[in-house]
């Protein structure tokens, strides 16, 4: 014979009854079965994100490192290692970032340790300075001396010759050289300081965008 279950006082129970008393009991898996599962996907979203946070230390956004200012040549006021118009600096990630190395090392940084190295863009100079060819220009202008410091022998002898084109010429010399419109005959910039006042020349070519014209 079957034996049927009882409640703790002894009685036989019915099937609703043992449902009722089984049910506070089904209820109890259930919610374990629930927060064991959110414990999984907690524990694999955390290793999903630990897993995004390794990326490629170059790959880091705005606000997960710093890049240190470059060091500045005193001769020639650039960057130390400026080749062709472009410098690196050293860049730091933030504390407590986790990344990968250019070799492919995972790294997590306490933010003194270098991650990777950004370009910043300098000036290619040959030792003519800004300050010298002003004051050439406005003392000794009329004697060509400032075309004669930047390369420009033919117009400084013509200038020492005419007085300075009887003044005009050195006014309208001071003026460009002054405005950095003139520079060094070899192509190259002035010597100017680092935080100092320096002339951006802006141009249009075939690969400047050009907003269309809309069509009346």
């Amino acid at each position: 014979m079957a034996h049927r279950p009882q409640d703790p006082e002894g009685n036989t129970l019915s099937r609703d009854g043992w449902l009722i008393m089984a049910a506070p009991f089904g209820r109890l898996l259930l919610l374990t079965l629930v927060l064991f599962c959110c414990g999984s996907g907690c524990g694999s979203g955390l290793r999903a994100a630990e897993a995004e946070e390794a990326e490629d230390c170059r790959h880091l956004r705005l606000g997960q490192y710093l890049c240190r200012d470059p060091k500045i040549d005193e001769s020639t006021q650039e960057p130390e290692n400026c080749r062709d118009g472009v410098a690196f600096v050293d860049c730091l990630p933030a504390p407590n970032v986790t990344c990968r190395l250019s070799n492919g090392t995972e790294v997590r940084f306490s933010g003194d340790e270098v991650g990777f190295n950004r370009t910043v863009a300098c000036r290619n100079v040959t030792g003519y300075s800004y300050k010298v060819a002003v004051a050439l220009s406005l003392f000794l202008g009329w004697l060509g001396a400032d075309r004669f410091y930047l390369g420009y022998p033919a117009l400084g002898l013509l200038k020492f010759c005419t007085v300075g084109f009887c003044g005009i010429g050195t006014l309208i010399d001071f003026i460009l050289i002054a405005m950095q419109m003139v520079g060094p005959a070899d192509g190259s910039s002035y010597i100017v300081d680092f935080y100092g006042a320096r002339l951006t020349r802006l141009s249009i070519t075939n690969e400047t965008f050009r907003k269309p014209h809309l069509a009346l």
